[in-house]
């Protein structure tokens, strides 16, 4: 399932990309309750469509690794070689750890503790003007 990407400009727009049902709709829940407006992706091609066909692009995405269709390794390469979507910084969730992940600003350790997340999202939103 995809969410629809807002049309306002509120800086705040997340991606959040995992073939886990409820544990995407339970990170999408956390998000919106902590004030950002997410959008959703159940593994890699459906985020490259969503974004590709998005008015808005996310602020930040938040990415599984192990995911049928496309995994995170294959939509992190296909989103650097997109002029449009390779400076949206991603942030990496995953359960194990993937060595070394250069396209990614930030990697983080499932389960996350939901301060830490929160953190390293607004560190990685871009500055207002």
């Amino acid at each position: 399932m995809v969410t629809s990407p807002p049309s306002l400009d509120s800086g705040r727009e997340l991606l959040v990309i995992d073939d886990d049902t409820a544990a995407r709709e339970a990170l999408a829940e956390f998000l919106e309750h902590s004030g950002y407006v997410v959008m959703v992706a159940a593994n890699g091609r459906e985020a490259l469509d969503c974004l590709r066909k998005s008015v808005r692009l996310p602020a930040v995405i938040i990415l599984d690794l192990m995911m049928p269709v496309m995994d995170g390794w294959e939509f992190l390469e296909c989103q650097s070689r997109d002029p449009v979507l390779h400076d949206i910084p991603v942030i990496v969730l995953t359960a194990t750890p993937p060595g070394d992940l250069i396209l990614a600003r930030a990697v983080l350790l499932k389960p996350v503790e939901p301060e830490f997340l929160i953190e390293t999202v607004e560190r990685l939103l871009p500055a207002k003007t």
